[in-house]
């Protein structure tokens, strides 16, 4: 397979960066050339560049708004980050800030993402409110994918309860993903499970879950309220 963007978008709080860093984790695992792009330039609660120093440390080349992680918080997207994603020697994934407003970021370099072979997420938690059954859900997908001017083409199950996740808590939460899914006429690509559960899980549901299709969510994004 050849080098991929990855784009991925969600509502707030959906599990997104966390996510996106443990997927460019993974993906480093296989792949020469990754790097992240903080596209979140509207939420400065929840940042991928919050785990810059772990992706650099990893091999992994990390693009951000100017003045993330600064007492400065006007970001601004820079001229490197169209670039990267233009390059066909890198996989780039995305970080794109939470609903529409966050979606617009990636929405100006939606002709570049769509000149090479990419992937879009709805990384979507069943357990938050504003995506806890198919209306709301629904609302979420459309407006990101009208904002971002780019077709989702999967969905990453984060179906979690912070760290009062189970096993239990992620089986529950699959009759969502499966319909929204379905009613998108898409796949579920990936499960983002918390790090602590997922070879339990793996374990008692290897049917559904397996090392290629799961992504360990370790905690590297830090809360700023």
């Amino acid at each position: 397979m050849g080098t991929r963007v990855y784009v991925f978008t969600g509502h707030y709080g959906s599990g997104k960066t966390e996510a996106a860093v443990n997927f460019a984790l993974k993906l480093k695992k296989t792949e020469k050339n990754v790097a992240l792009i903080d596209l979140d330039i509207v939420n400065p609660f929840f940042r991928s560049a919050d785990a810059v120093e772990l992706l650099k440390e990893a091999g992994i080349r990390v693009e951000m708004p100017l003045f993330a992680n600064t007492n400065v918080d006007i970001p601004a997207l820079t001229g490197n980050m169209a670039a990267l994603i233009r390059d066909q020697e890198w996989n780039v994934v995305l970080d794109v800030g939470g609903d529409d407003l966050g979606a617009k970021a990636v929405g100006r370099y939606s002709d570049d993402i769509k000149s090479r072979d990419f992937e879009c997420f709805f990384v979507m938690n069943p357990n938050r409110p504003f995506t806890k059954d198919m209306e709301s859900a629904t609302k979420i997908f459309d407006e990101i994918e009208a904002a971002s001017c780019i077709k989702c083409s999967a969905v990453i199950g984060s179906t979690n309860l912070l760290d009062e996740t189970t096993v239990d808590t992620i089986i529950d939460g699959l009759p969502l993903l499966e319909e929204m899914a379905k009613s998108k006429n898409i796949s579920i690509a990936y499960h983002a499970i918390t790090a602590s559960i997922a070879d339990e899980l793996i374990e008692k549901h290897s049917e559904i879950f397996n090392e290629d299709n799961v992504i360990r969510i370790n905690r590297t994004v830090k809360r700023l309220f």
